[in-house]
């Protein structure tokens, strides 16, 4: 993959929570959701802020230690991963320089001892597949649900 490409959450079929240090995706088009890993969910928040690939590269190479070659073969197999669930897909903006909040977690920060690497890790779950597809929730509008009417009372539509 080009270290120029940029990447974003599949969103709104997609949503997303981190917690502590974990993050929990679900995908509503398949039911299927998913965690990562810590070093998973630091790339998951480079993509989030519009990281280039080799942006992610170099910080996760900053920041943990190991063989540069193997740590860049192991993001890029993770991010493709992450295609192929289409949890994440190419940008619009994917050619563009200077997009805010890019930085790697190791800019900005002093590094005093990296940590040891290893490889991040997709977790895919479809136990609750046939919830999470019956739920209306992924069926909601930009307006949200229920609406709500000028007086504060719920309106049907």
């Amino acid at each position: 993959m080009k270290s120029s490409t940029r990447l974003r959450l599949n969103a709104p079929k997609v949503i997303h929570e981190i917690l502590d240090g974990e993050a929990v995706i679900i995908d509503f088009d398949t039911g299927n959701y998913y965690s990562l890993d810590e070093i998973g969910t630091e790339v998951w928040g480079l993509i989030e802020r519009s990281a280039t690939v080799g942006d992610i590269r170099d910080g996760i190479c900053t920041r943990y230690d190991g063989p540069r070659k193997e740590i860049e073969r192991a993001v890029d197999e993770f991010v493709a991963e992450l295609q192929r669930e289409n949890l994440v897909v190419r940008s619009l903006a994917e050619e563009t320089e200077g997009v805010a909040g890019t930085e790697t977690p190791a800019q900005g920060e002093p590094v005093s001892e990296r940590l040891a690497f290893e490889p991040p890790v997709l977790y895919k779950y479809d136990d609750m597949q046939e919830l999470l597809l019956l739920d209306p929730i992924h069926e909601v509008d930009e307006t949200g649900w229920p609406t709500v009417g000028p007086e504060g009372t719920v309106v049907d539509e």
